[in-house]
């Protein structure tokens, strides 16, 4: 990939981390929950996700997505099922208190990877956004392994940042979330589920 290309490339990248979305949602909540540090469980769980979406992408199942519209409409009612389910926990969530959660209550790293990861990979619009976005960035002329490493790590590494600093944010305002907890896990629960009920009716 050409040096202007993959500048290009970048700023498209940042733009998009910085659109709001189910996984920088659930680094906001998790960092509130469990501090910036064990939150980059769930932000490499979510890049992991992003990085197999990017290799579908450019190995051509958004092409095969395109054609087959009832593929289509299984992935997005599946997904939208896993994000209505996990914006119900979310809502049933107690008020955030200024100790971590323990017990039942508190997910160990491969839970929040997965959460994560499943996150990532809920969405099967992501794969048709990429379907048109990356073509625009690839040479044909060049190998197409080399060109998916450095676009899946450039993406992965903006996306990192982006997530970590809004969980490092959460975990800074935690004691204005302990004092209105409940509605910060409605509101954030509440826009989960509305991302769910939106994903399987959207065309």
């Amino acid at each position: 990939m050409a040096l202007d290309t993959w500048l290009i490339y970048l700023l498209a990248s940042i733009g998009l981390s910085l659109t709001p979305g189910p996984n920088s949602l659930l680094a906001l909540t998790h960092g509130a929950l469990y501090g910036a540090r064990r939150t980059l469980f769930t932000i490499l769980g979510g890049v992991f996700g992003f990085s197999a979406l990017i290799a579908l992408t450019m190995f051509g199942l958004s092409a095969l997505l395109q054609a087959s519209a009832s593929l289509l409409s299984v992935l997005k009612w599946v997904g939208g099922a896993y994000l209505l389910w996990l914006g119900i926990q979310l809502w049933r969530t107690p008020a955030l208190q200024l100790e971590q959660p323990s017990g039942n209550a508190r997910l160990s790293n491969a839970g929040l990877f997965r959460q994560g990861c499943l996150s990532a990979v809920a969405n099967p619009k992501v794969l048709l956004f990429y379907g048109a976005f990356l073509p625009q960035f690839i040479d044909p002329q060049r190998g197409l392994l080399l060109q998916f490493v450095v676009m899946a790590a450039t993406f992965a590494s903006v996306e990192c940042l982006v997530e970590y600093l809004l969980a490092r944010l959460a975990f800074r305002i935690r004691p204005w979330l302990a004092k209105g907890g409940r509605g910060f896990n409605r509101c954030c629960g509440g826009l989960f589920a509305l991302i769910g009920v939106a994903l399987p009716l959207g065309r």
